[in-house]
C-alpha cells in the first residue's frame, strides 16, 4: 500500500485553501514539486446574505510519498532569498486566480525571468498586460527593500507574451514616428502601462525626426509621438 500524506486546508476562497494546503505540504516535505499534489475540493464555500453566515472554503490535498522520492530534483532549498521571495510571490498568486499553472524560474544571467506556465493563462497575464505587470511591478519592489541593489531586475512572463507584446509595440511606435514625420503631427498612442510606455520611449529616442512624451492620468496615460523638439519630459 502506498504511504500518502494528506492536508486539509481552508481559505476564503478554493484557490486560498489550496494555497494553505501547499505550503502546509511543503513544510513536511521540503522541495516538494507542486505538481505532484493531488486536490479534492471539499467545500467550494460560500458567503450568506448580506455577509452573514460565511462559510469557507475546504480542501484536501494529497501526495504519494513514493511519487516525492522518485521525483525530478525540484527541490528549491537551495534557491536565493529574491528568487525564494518572487516564487512565493507568483504561486502565491496563482494558487487564488485558481488558474492552473506553475512557475518556473532563471536567474541564471543578468535578469531573474519567472515564466507562469499553464494552458490558459488569460487572466494572469490581464488586459493589455495589466496583471502581468503589476506582478513585475511588485516582484521588483519587494526585490528593492529586501534586497537593496543587490538584487537582479525581475521579468514576468507568460506564453510568450512579453516577446509577443514588444513586436507590437514595436510596429505600432514606427508606424507612428513615420506619419509624425511625414505630416509634422503629433500621434497619441492607445493608453499603456509604464512597462509598454518605457518600451516605446527607448524604441524611438535615437530617431533623429520624432521625440515622445508621457500624457494622462493612470491608467489612461499614454505616449505621444511628435516632432523633435516639442516633446516635454515623461
Amino acid at each position: 500500500m502506498t504511504d500518502e500524506i494528506t492536508v486539509e486546508a481552508t481559505g476564503e476562497t478554493v484557490g486560498e485553501a489550496k494555497w494553505t494546503a501547499v505550503r502546509e505540504l511543503q513544510r513536511r516535505v521540503p522541495g516538494l514539486d507542486r505538481e505532484s499534489i493531488r486536490f479534492q475540493v471539499v467545500s467550494e464555500g460560500e458567503r450568506g446574505l448580506l455577509g452573514v453566515g460565511y462559510t469557507p472554503a475546504s480542501v484536501v490535498a494529497t501526495v504519494d510519498v513514493a511519487d516525492v522520492a522518485g521525483s525530478r530534483p525540484a527541490s528549491h532549498g537551495d534557491e536565493s532569498n529574491q528568487v525564494a521571495i518572487v516564487r512565493e510571490l507568483l504561486e502565491r498568486t496563482i494558487a487564488v486566480s485558481g488558474v492552473p499553472a506553475t512557475v518556473r524560474i532563471d536567474d541564471s544571467g543578468d535578469e531573474l525571468v519567472a515564466t507562469l506556465v499553464g494552458p490558459d493563462l488569460g487572466v494572469l497575464i490581464g488586459r493589455h498586460g495589466q496583471t502581468i505587470d503589476a506582478l513585475q511591478y511588485l516582484a521588483n519592489a519587494i526585490g528593492h527593500r529586501t534586497q537593496g541593489d543587490d538584487r537582479l531586475r525581475v521579468v514576468v512572463d507568460a506564453a510568450g507574451y512579453r516577446a509577443r507584446r514588444a513586436a507590437t509595440l514595436e510596429t505600432v511606435a514606427r508606424r507612428a514616428a513615420e506619419q509624425t514625420a511625414t505630416t509634422g503631427l503629433r500621434v497619441e498612442l492607445e493608453p499603456m502601462t509604464a512597462v509598454e510606455r518605457r518600451i516605446v520611449h527607448e524604441l524611438l529616442k535615437d530617431d533623429p525626426e520624432v521625440e515622445t512624451s508621457s500624457e494622462g492620468v493612470e491608467p489612461t496615460r499614454f505616449v505621444v509621438v511628435l516632432p523633435r523638439s516639442k516633446a516635454s519630459a515623461d
